[in-house]
């Protein structure tokens, strides 16, 4: 487990930047088994991927379905720069938009099929952890591209280069909103 002060993130996966253009051609061949590979090796890195855009359990792991759904029919379409990562990660943040959008128009329209004591509720299990709520509340404190950026460096275990390449973002910029949003916790922590 990778301490951070008193945050605590889930151990680094195995390299999510190991996955190649070669197992995307795979699973573009319909070789199921590059699939669960790919899955494997990617899945932890989605997820927190997503959790840092829709911040809600139930919304990410339907949009990370999703993400895998458009991955394997996709996978043709992909085009080989060396950067799948970088290409699952824009397949998440589109289906992430697409989410927005759906939720929007349900609002929009009055198709309220929650009532107000489910919206925004969270996994039980995540909210009896002390640590966990803490640092709910930590990353909230952060921007959205910053909290991307911890979430992928710190629980997907990504450089902050693979993170730059993921977000399409300068090395510069990756690493200065990184110090930025790590001060920004730390003050927090120190305050509560």
């Amino acid at each position: 487990m990778v301490l951070l002060g008193a945050l605590h993130f889930p151990d680094p996966p195995e390299n999510p930047s190991s996955v190649d253009d070669a197992l995307l051609q795979q699973v573009a061949q319909g070789d199921q088994d590059a699939f669960k590979q790919l899955y494997q090796l990617t899945d932890r890195s989605v997820y927190s991927f997503i959790l840092s855009i829709v911040k809600n359990p139930q919304d990410a792991e339907e949009v990370m379905q999703e993400t895998y759904m458009k991955v394997w029919t996709s996978a043709s379409a992909y085009q080989a720069q060396g950067k799948p990562l970088a290409w699952i990660f824009t397949i998440a943040r589109n289906l992430c938009y697409m989410k927005f959008r759906e939720l929007k128009r349900q609002a929009d329209i009055g198709f309220d099929d929650l009532d107000g004591a489910e919206q925004g509720e969270v996994c039980p299990q995540i909210e009896q952890a002390a640590d966990k709520l803490v640092l709910k509340a930590a990353l909230e404190l952060l921007k959205e591209e910053e909290r991307q950026i911890v979430l992928l460096k710190n629980s997907s275990g990504l450089k902050h280069r693979e993170i730059a390449q993921a977000l399409k973002l300068p090395l510069a910029t990756v690493l200065s909103k990184y110090n930025r949003a790590m001060k920004k916790l730390e003050q927090y922590l120190r305050e509560e």
